[in-house]
């Protein structure tokens, strides 16, 4: 039985030695067929990117290429046309994977040294003569380190002059993770140096690049042209919501079926489904690949493997910081519910945390979020999207079920919901406002603070009583008046229906009057209703009161004969 190729993306490697490969090799037909001169290929991360840049390389390049590689692949079969494009080309191969340093000074040192390896890889150039002194002076420096910034903006246009000029053949340019200092810029505050310096960089040495073949690059996102690619008239975009490429990034159906049977695993293909499939990329069905691997490699085990291969600090503040109308969505999302969105194509990273739009792109185009169906309306494009799988799923949990631990405590949370489920008022009324005033302090206090409060603690039940209860929420139109209810598995325990209202400091209304008006609204509303259908008598009524930073809770009965509490 083959090794598994865990960790291993370098297409060389995986092939020489033997490790099990799934057989992608058709990309490379696709991409000579390509009619575009610059093609990006976003695609979320751990979906093959890497490994078919690198299938590219060793195919292409007229200084490593390999047949032994290719042998008994689906490429080898196919006509003259694409044999003929084997080691045929001067080749320059960039990769900005892993760059996720702090600070400017930091990122443009890295990024100037994956410059600098890609010259040196190629010095035979200073020992042919083929350089002016000039030239020769700024490659060397290039190469040491010690050249001016503007030169690093520029090495990509030289780079390949110097390497037609040599091969007198134009050049293929292959850049993996192109967008990944961008993000580290975003997250770590030097975003407009970042894109000045990317965009300058792939500007000169793909626009109008007389030396230029062809390039190809991956990322996860598409930056907008107007912070990146503005100019690019050559440049064609094949994302998610395209067929094209879609079969060679991340695993199809029946080669997880294949592979799964192969080790002996074919057991387990019904739970793989539910945990790693999901995503609907072009109209063709994708499983996420590094979880597939290390699936296998585990011998079956069921973990959350993608969700635990890298940070998600961007993901983490994006939903705990967003919008009433994020965490309302990502209520029914978690309640394996779709939700449509309007999607922006492009990222404006700037626009991410006050735009709807950007968010939802990002969440999609990164692979936490998964199309349905999609459709565009006056030129804009509008998707049905739903989290794709179980392991998904995990990351939106423990990323909400953290934030709640750390502003109230697990085991502060815990007598809450308990207090709650078991029907104490007084001590879920006294627990809840430290909830309340933890909730306060993390989110913006300007603003609707009830409805802040209202979806976090909506999550937080949503959640943690997920095994036992199901809890519904809608939200009425207008501010300040919501509905909860938390219906018992078990129909002989306390099912719970919870009207929330905010009143503002200029309200003629009193607390006390709101409350009552809240607990009146379930009765007219004969809220109840629904619990006694599924045979729940035992019914607890909660009126929640927001004045300002003040929260006050009041419980009624369901005959109204027991004595109301006011907390």
């Amino acid at each position: 039985m083959q090794k598994l190729p865990l960790g291993i993306s370098d297409f060389k490697e995986i092939r020489k030695n033997d490790y099990y490969f799934i057989d992608k090799s058709l990309f490379i037909k696709e991409i000579i067929n390509e009619d575009a001169q610059v093609i990006l290929l976003p695609r979320p991360r751990r979906f093959g990117k890497t490994l078919n840049i690198s299938m590219l390389r060793y195919y292409f390049s007229i200084s490593e290429a390999d047949w032994s590689l290719y042998q008994n692949l689906k490429i080898a079969a196919e006509n003259e046309k694409y044999l003929q494009e084997f080691a045929k080309y001067p080749l320059i191969y960039l990769t900005f994977k892993g760059l996720k340093d702090l600070t400017w000074e930091d990122s443009l040192k890295n990024i100037e040294d994956i410059i600098a390896a890609e010259y040196q890889r190629h010095d035979y150039l200073l020992k042919e003569g083929i350089l002016t002194e000039a030239e020769e002076k700024v490659y060397r420096e290039i190469i040491n380190l010690e050249a001016e910034k503007v030169h690093y903006q520029k090495a990509l246009l030289r780079l390949t002059e110097y390497l037609e000029r040599y091969h007198d053949q134009k050049v293929i340019v292959l850049i993996d993770e192109y967008d990944q200092p961008i993000q580290s810029g975003y997250l770590n505050d030097y975003y407009p140096e970042v894109v000045n310096f990317m965009r300058l960089f792939l500007e000169n040495g793909l626009k109008d690049n007389a030396s230029l073949h062809k390039s190809v690059l991956t990322g996860i996102l598409r930056v907008a042209k107007e912070s990146i690619f503005s100019g690019l008239n050559n440049l064609v975009v094949n994302d998610i919501f395209t067929e094209k490429y879609n079969q060679f990034f991340g695993l199809l159906p029946q080669e997880v079926e294949a592979v799964f049977k192969e080790y002996d695993l074919e057991y387990k293909l019904k739970e793989i489904k539910n945990w790693y499939n999901g995503y609907n990329y072009g109209g063709q069905t994708i499983y996420n690949p590094w979880s597939i691997i290390n699936c296998l490699y585990y011998q079956g085990e069921i973990k959350p493997y993608w969700v635990n291969s890298s940070g998600n600090e961007l993901i983490r503040e994006l939903l705990l910081k967003g919008n009433e109308d994020l965490k309302s969505s990502l209520e029914l999302l978690i309640q394996n519910q779709s939700i449509e969105k309007k999607i922006d194509e492009n990222i404006v990273f700037a626009e991410i945390e006050s735009k709807s739009s950007s968010i939802w792109s990002f969440l999609l185009f990164s692979g936490y979020l998964s199309i349905v169906s999609s459709r565009r309306e006056r030129g804009r494009l509008f998707a049905e999207l739903e989290i794709p799988n179980q392991e998904i799923k995990y990351i939106y949990e423990e990323i909400f079920l953290d934030w709640l631990e750390e502003n109230i405590g697990s085991q502060k949370l815990s007598l809450m919901l308990n207090a709650l489920t078991e029907g104490d008022v007084e001590s879920f009324a006294q627990i809840f406002r430290e909830f309340t005033i933890n909730s306060l302090s993390y989110f913006d206090t300007s603003g609707s603070e009830a409805e802040k409060v209202y979806h976090a603690f909506v999550l937080g039940l949503l959640l943690n009583l997920r095994d036992n209860y199901q809890v519904k929420s809608n939200r009425e139109s207008g501010y300040g008046r919501y509905d909860i209810m938390i219906i018992p598995d078990d129909k002989n325990k306390l099912g719970i229906i919870i009207e929330f209202k905010k009143i503002s400091q200029f309200s003629s209304e009193s607390k006390k009057e709101a409350l009552d008006s809240a607990l009146q609204q379930i009765e007219e509303k004969n809220y109840q209703a629904e619990l006694n259908s599924l045979g729940i008598n035992d019914i607890l009524k909660l009126a929640v009161v927001f004045s300002g930073k003040e929260v006050e809770v009041k419980s009624g009965d369901s005959d109204e004969k027991v004595e109301q509490k006011h907390f």
